[in-house]
């Protein structure tokens, strides 16, 4: 899982054949987010702020249920 550069996460990694994202955050939870598209992934990987990326094309986007 490749480390990032973040005040809010650690660890993100995707799966393109299930388009799951796995987010790390600083506290230790793994949260993994489905139906996420490649794009979205890279975006947050090229993103200066990752916790803004993470709220704005993220979070109450995509389910963290299967």
């Amino acid at each position: 899982m490749p480390a990032v550069s973040s005040s809010a996460m650690t660890y993100v990694e995707y799966r393109d054949h299930s388009e799951e994202l796995d987010i790390v955050f600083t506290s230790g939870r793994l949260y993994t987010y489905y139906g996420v598209p490649r794009d979205v992934y890279e975006g947050l990987l090229r993103s200066s702020s990752k916790g803004q990326f993470y709220n704005e094309h993220i979070r109450d986007i995509f389910t963290d249920q299967p």
